[in-house]
């Protein structure tokens, strides 16, 4: 076990080293991330006034604000699986990947968690400078150590979820349709745009029932709202979602890696 985990962290290690060398562009991305959210002030700062009250549903301005930040920041951080198991998968790699003694879904997960890990801090960064720079410093208190403890579970569902849609490749190679539709679920169900909160009663019931929830809503909720934040379900969500989501992707894999050998020979 020991040799495992040293081998996947690794694994990270290395990924993070190649990533780091391109810090800057990291940085340029976050452009779009003040783009959005001075698109999304004027929006709120319109939707406020109309409202006439200085809270909706519980969430001020501020913290509608600083929430759609955090999953932002989080949601921009996720790099696209799909397609580089696409590429593996055309290019022939993947025969190398599979005869190498590690296991595919970790290999990927080791660097997968690694990137998101560099991103989440850059956008933070730059996005809480934006934020404090509007807003002043903000009053998270333990939200903070909350946003990274669900951010945990909330990248390991969203690689699952990825990786699920990735495996498709073994099949169909050209797998980025099916990778958009699940980044739009992300962005409405999923609750990057606003908190689920402000949804009507019957999505919302809807939403409770489905995985994007803790992929952005739980880690940005627990951040900007953590008095009213229940950690210990949202946790135990997160952990149920991981088990099921493992097992379906485990399925998938073999289910896949027996159709590469045959078409292989």
């Amino acid at each position: 076990m020991r040799a495992k985990v040293l081998k996947y962290t690794a694994v990270g290690q290395i990924s993070l080293r190649n990533h780091l060398a391109y810090v800057t562009d990291f940085l340029l991305r976050t452009v779009f991330l003040v783009i959005i959210m001075y698109i999304f002030l004027q929006l709120w700062q319109a939707t406020y006034r109309g409202e006439g009250s200085a809270t909706i549903e519980g969430y001020s301005l501020e913290g509608i604000l600083w929430y759609i930040l955090f999953a932002e920041s989080l949601a921009m951080a996720f790099p696209s699986l799909t397609t580089r198991v696409e590429e593996e998968v055309k290019s022939g790699d993947v025969a190398y990947r599979l005869t190498r003694p590690l296991s595919y879904i970790g290999y990927h997960y080791a660097s997968y968690a690694s990137e998101v890990a560099l991103r989440v801090l850059v956008n933070l960064a730059v996005g809480c400078t934006l934020g404090i720079s509007f807003f002043g410093w903000p009053d998270f208190g333990p939200g903070w150590a909350g946003f990274f403890l669900v951010g945990i579970g909330a990248v390991t569902v969203n690689f699952l979820m990825n990786m699920m849609l990735a495996l498709c490749a073994f099949w169909i190679e050209e797998t980025r349709g099916l990778e958009f539709v699940y980044h739009k679920l992300l962005f409405t169900v999923g609750g990057m745009l606003m908190p689920l909160e402000l949804f009507p009663e019957k999505l919302q019931e809807v939403c409770r029932w489905l995985p994007m929830q803790a992929v952005l809503y739980f880690p940005a909720k627990t951040a900007v709202n953590w008095r009213e934040a229940d950690l210990a379900s949202m946790l135990l969500i997160q952990l149920g979602w991981i088990v099921l989501l493992s097992a379906l992707t485990l399925w998938i894999y073999s289910r896949g890696v027996r159709k590469l050998n045959v078409n292989g020979g």
